[in-house]
């Protein structure tokens, strides 16, 4: 990977000394793996997200649901909230903030522990562009913003698994499918699945919530990858990152 910002400090133009914070899950005996979550946010505002935010309860469900149902295989979750609610352009605030939780994570459970990366909307996007992290073994992307010219070569050698919604309104469906065939040139190992519905993973939300855990379990090694998805990771191009759910 290229040289990196050093990790999250204040910025001079924040009066609070913001740092983020993960919520974390532990798992039921030894940790096999984590699950790292990332919730979504918006383009520019260095507010603290809101604790009601929708991109929190989106991705809190899916954290909720990935631990009560691999806790007791081994899997520890971690949720970041990140230090203020937007990208902000350069700054990318979102990735240094997950990527400050994978370091953290990589501190407290060791640096042999596997950890999966999974993302919604800017958090899609974080988790992407963290996807080339040390101990990362899998990036889950959900309905990713990606937009045009955003980094893919980070992403070399990595398993990336996307599911977008065809009916996706606030982030168009095409940008994940440009970005998933960008990162294959670029040598990732990707399979991108769409489904019906739109940005709120609301409608046929077990599938969102259970592509997102077979996804972890296979990235940390605990079960095979699922047949559909290791089908369209070895599917050439564009019929593995276009495949109905």
């Amino acid at each position: 990977m290229d040289a990196q910002p050093p990790f999250p400090t204040p910025d001079a133009d924040r009066p609070d000394p913001l740092v983020p914070v993960l919520e974390q899950r532990a798992a039921q005996g030894e940790t096999r793996g984590l699950a790292l979550f990332c919730h979504g946010g918006t383009v520019a505002s260095v507010e603290p997200p809101r604790e009601r935010a929708l991109s929190l309860v989106r991705i809190r469900a899916i954290d909720q649901f990935v631990h009560a149902s691999a806790a007791h295989r081994g899997i520890g979750t971690a949720l970041v909230r990140y230090r203020v609610a937007g990208w902000n352009g350069e700054a990318a605030d979102a990735f240094q903030d997950v990527r400050w939780a994978v370091e953290r994570l990589r501190e407290q459970h060791g640096t042999d522990v596997p950890i999966v990366l999974v993302g919604h909307s800017m958090g899609g996007r974080a988790a992407l562009r963290a996807g080339g992290e040390p101990s990362v073994t899998a990036v889950c992307a959900l309905a990713p913003w990606t937009p045009p010219g955003e980094p893919v070569m980070q992403l070399r050698g990595q398993t990336v698994a996307i599911l977008h919604g065809r009916g996706d309104r606030w982030v168009p469906a095409r940008l994940s499918f440009d970005h998933a065939v960008r990162a294959r040139r670029a040598g990732a190992r990707v399979a991108r699945f769409t489904i019906a519905g739109g940005h709120s993973m609301i409608r046929r939300a077990a599938r969102w919530h259970t592509f997102a855990r077979d996804v972890v379990l296979a990235g940390t090694g605990l079960e095979p990858m699922r047949a559909d998805i290791a089908e369209a990771l070895q599917q050439p191009s564009p019929e593995g990152l276009a495949v109905p759910l």
